[in-house]
């Protein structure tokens, strides 16, 4: 399983527009970037109180990262409700 499997199977599992989930990888010579794009109604799932569930999410990309030895960082990208 890669990075980007991963983390969509870990969101799929937070938000409730899960055609709507989209995540892009971009490698450079330091870090995977991972950006996610979810429903704007979905934001605060994932998000969190006090942004803790983000921050859980970031760290349990470091830890998959670190056992497939890359190092990732995740990017949410919100965009604006309708």
């Amino acid at each position: 399983m890669n990075a980007t499997n991963f983390l969509h199977f870990i969101i799929s599992s937070l938000v409730v527009h899960t055609d709507r989930i989209e995540i892009s990888e971009k490698q450079d010579e330091l870090w995977t970037l991972l950006t996610l794009r979810v429903d704007p109604t979905d934001m605060g799932s994932i998000i969190g109180k006090a942004w803790k569930t983000i921050d859980s999410l970031r760290t349990v990309l470091r830890v998959f990262g670190t056992k497939a030895g890359i190092r990732l960082n995740l990017k949410i990208v919100e965009d604006k409700k309708d």
